[in-house]
């Protein structure tokens, strides 16, 4: 078991360092909360919204974005997942990294770029299999529109992923709405795994964003979820209490070969 942390996080733009001192803030409330890891949204620490602003704040996955955050968890005790833009030779990536602050941090580049927005900034990576171990489990992430594909999400439950951490930067609407409240859900209970959804919150830029973050279990249930502020969700990850579930929902076990 794990206890977790999730930031449905109100961005300052594109100002780096105050994002970097947001995340700080919650990663203290997340250590006295007793969580040993905290999830934040996509882009949260170089903004989503920042345009073309943001490609002069991407930085290589060994910058200074990902040390400070390291040097965070350091501090803290408490591992962090984050999203920035990363820059890797010619081109950039939206990215998000897990660091410990003591191993080699893991970089996920997401593959789905979703829009012409997107589309304009950053370059797609081909889709990989992005799994780490924290605290004894098999965790794995995706960014936004990547978990939308149920492709993605099988492939790391295959893998052998208890859980996904995805940042997101989802705007307001009904499909937002609607993404957080069935869709994620329905792709935790379809892989009888843990899904965390984390979304921004509040206008950058031109985006407002749909909040309502989401913490889903393998039976498909809402273990917390956030409205439309800014919101730490905390919660413990226990895959022993899915035994159930996963014995009567054999999906994986049932796949019939490609």
């Amino acid at each position: 078991m794990i206890r977790m942390s999730a930031l449905q996080m109100q961005t300052a733009g594109t100002d780096t360092a105050a994002n970097l001192k947001g995340i700080e803030k919650a990663a203290h409330q997340a250590a006295e909360a007793g969580a040993s890891l905290l999830v934040t949204p996509e882009l949260g620490v170089t903004s989503y919204g920042g345009g073309r602003d943001i490609l002069n704040l991407a930085e290589p996955a060994n910058g200074p974005i990902v040390d400070r955050l390291g040097e965070i968890a350091r501090q803290t005790g408490i591992a962090i997942i984050a999203g920035f833009a990363e820059k890797a030779g010619m081109v950039v990536y939206n990215s998000a990294v897990y660091t410990d602050g003591a191993n080699t941090p893991s970089i996920y580049r997401k593959s789905h770029l979703y829009g012409d927005y997107e589309r304009a900034l950053f370059s797609p990576e081909t889709p990989t299999t992005c799994l780490f171990s924290h605290r004894g489990m098999t965790l794995g992430m995706l960014i936004c529109y990547d978990v939308e594909f149920p492709e993605n999400v099988r492939r790391l439950a295959l893998a052998g992923a208890d859980m996904i951490l995805v940042p997101t930067a989802t705007p307001k609407g009904a499909s937002g709405t609607f993404i957080a409240e069935k869709m994620i859900p329905v792709r935790a209970f379809e892989n009888q795994i843990f899904i965390a959804y984390v979304n921004n919150i509040g206008r950058d830029g031109a985006f407002d964003y749909a909040g309502r973050s989401v913490i889903a279990a393998p039976d498909g249930s809402a273990l917390a979820s956030a409205g439309l502020s800014e919101e730490l969700l905390t919660v413990d990850i226990a895959p022993a209490l899915y035994a159930r579930s996963r014995g009567e929902n054999t999906y994986l076990k049932d796949l019939f070969p490609a």
